[in-house]
C-alpha cells in the first residue's frame, strides 16, 4: 500500500510563517511530479505549488515570492515553505504525488491539513 502522509499546518497570525511536510511510503520506483493543493472554505480545491522529479518548481500566482517548495527524492518527501502568510492563505492543504510502482503509476492525495491564517 501506498500512502501520502501531511505534517505541519496549524494556526498562525498574518504574516507569520509555516511550513508543511508531506511524506511517501509504500512499495514506490520513483516519484514523479510532487504538488500541493488546498481548498479555502466554500470554494474548489486549487494548485498552489508543483515541483517536478528535476526540482522544477511552479506556482499559483497568489503564492508567487512568498511559499517555497522543495522535495527530497531520497527520502520520497515534499515540503512546502509558507511566509508572509495571509488570511486568504487559509483552508486545507492537500499533498499530491504521481507514484510509480512496478506495474502501474498512480496519483495521490495526502489526508489534508488545515492551516489557518488570522488577522
Amino acid at each position: 500500500q501506498v500512502q501520502l502522509v501531511e505534517t505541519g499546518g496549524g494556526l498562525v497570525q498574518a504574516g507569520g510563517s509555516l511550513g508543511l511536510s508531506c511524506a511517501a511510503s509504500g512499495s514506490i520506483v520513483s516519484i514523479d511530479g510532487m504538488g500541493w493543493y488546498r481548498a479555502a472554505p466554500g470554494k474548489q480545491r486549487e494548485l498552489v505549488a508543483m515541483i517536478s522529479a528535476g526540482g522544477n518548481p511552479n506556482y499559483a500566482d497568489s503564492v508567487k515570492g512568498r511559499f517555497t517548495i522543495s522535495r527530497d527524492n531520497l527520502k520520497n518527501m515534499v515540503y512546502l515553505r509558507m511566509n508572509s502568510l495571509k488570511p486568504e492563505d487559509t483552508g486545507v492543504y492537500y499533498c499530491n504525488a504521481g507514484i510509480r510502482r512496478f506495474t502501474t503509476t498512480v496519483t495521490l492525495w495526502g489526508q489534508g491539513t488545515q492551516v489557518t491564517v488570522s488577522l
